[in-house]
């Protein structure tokens, strides 16, 4: 084994500490620009059809509209969903303040469900009453621990603008695809040795497709479609149900099962049964609506174990906010298969010396 000259030594010292050096100065910014390269990955293959559609001397104008569309999709119901939802805290808060905080009573016609009427009204209406009184027994306490959720929900702004910015950082990959894509190439070889790591990147490539496409993607659209429902039918706290819909689907939970609470609110809240009636279907097909989309957008089965979607979804939130959700979800996919690529590969893989 070859020693080390104290020349060498030092030169390793430097390099890593300007390396960790480095790191420290990118770790603000590291759930953006991942976030930025699954979107860039994700997205190429629209972004390349739109290029095509114009051509090579209309590159620019294909990006500039490509870039328009995309902001618009993302912030419009975006800030839909929290403007609603800080509209419901206020709401929250000022009934706390005023001793006015209770879960709405059911109406009468709760009664007339059959089978279950009689016993669900009595246990709804017991609960309103005792939400009111525990409210004001704990005003203070409630208060308190409500505005540090406030504050924390607040980071919603703050993730909103990592998502343009991550978009941002996606365009500009895009844009610089066959760069991107060699030096991605040029530093995986590096690493695995041979072109195994061409291969590699390949795999991860196709597998954040296949998760963006078959568990992200359905999520947004679910979540939206219920939030416009529970919107027009005025179901409170829309943004919050839509919020744990996206989750629900995130983590493969089936959405009906969370939004069954809010068909019951429909019937209550409601003056007329055919409309609740047909916010009932709407709200049912659009919670199977995975079932469609899914065989659509995959054109291979996601092989992912469900817990690993689970952890990396909480991890994710746990560690890089809302937007860590997509972030872990995806990651620990992309490991995954390529534990599996390398477990069933044939040929040894190791290091590049």
């Amino acid at each position: 084994m070859k020693a080390f000259t104290i020349t060498e030594f030092i030169r390793l010292i430097v390099l890593s500490l300007l390396i960790l050096w480095g790191f420290f100065l990118l770790k603000p910014f590291i759930g953006v620009f991942t976030w930025g390269i699954i979107l860039a990955v994700a997205l190429f293959p629209l972004f390349q059809k739109l290029h095509k559609v114009f051509g090579e001397k209309h590159k620019k104008k294909a990006t500039f509209i490509f870039t328009i569309v995309a902001v618009a999709l993302l912030v419009v119901p975006t800030y839909m969903m929290v403007d609603s939802l800080f509209s419901n805290l206020k709401d929250t808060f000022s009934a706390i303040q005023n001793n006015e905080l209770k879960i709405t009573p059911p109406t009468e016609k709760v009664k007339d469900w059959p089978v279950i009427g009689e016993r669900v009204y009595d246990n709804w209406n017991a609960l309103s009453e005792n939400s009111k009184n525990y409210a004001i027994e704990h005003k203070d306490y409630l208060l308190d621990k409500g505005s540090n959720a406030f504050k924390k929900f607040t980071g919603l702004i703050g993730t909103i603008l990592s998502f343009l910015l991550s978009f941002i950082i996606a365009v500009v990959f895009m844009t610089n695809a066959k760069g991107a894509f060699q030096s991605a190439s040029d530093f995986a070889n590096k690493l695995v040795g041979s072109i195994k790591g061409a291969e590699m990147l390949l795999i991860a490539r196709d597998t954040v497709r296949n998760v963006v496409k078959g568990i992200l993607f359905v999520a947004i659209i679910q979540a939206f479609l219920c939030f416009i429902g529970f919107k027009l039918m005025g179901i409170p706290g829309p943004a919050i149900f839509a919020f744990i819909v996206m989750l629900a689907a995130i983590v493969q939970i089936p959405v009906t099962l969370v939004v069954i609470p809010t068909i019951f609110m429909a019937y209550s809240i409601s003056d007329s049964t055919l409309i609740a009636t047909i916010f009932t279907i709407y709200i049912v097909v659009v919670s199977l609506l995975d079932n469609v989309l899914k065989p659509i957008l995959l054109s291979k089965g996601l092989e992912t174990p469900m817990v690993l979607i689970i952890l990396g979804a909480l991890g994710g939130m746990l560690l890089h906010g809302i937007i860590g959700i997509f972030i872990g979800t995806v990651l620990l996919s992309v490991l995954h298969k390529l534990y599996v690529a390398w477990v069933d590969s044939k040929e040894e893989i190791v290091l590049a010396d």
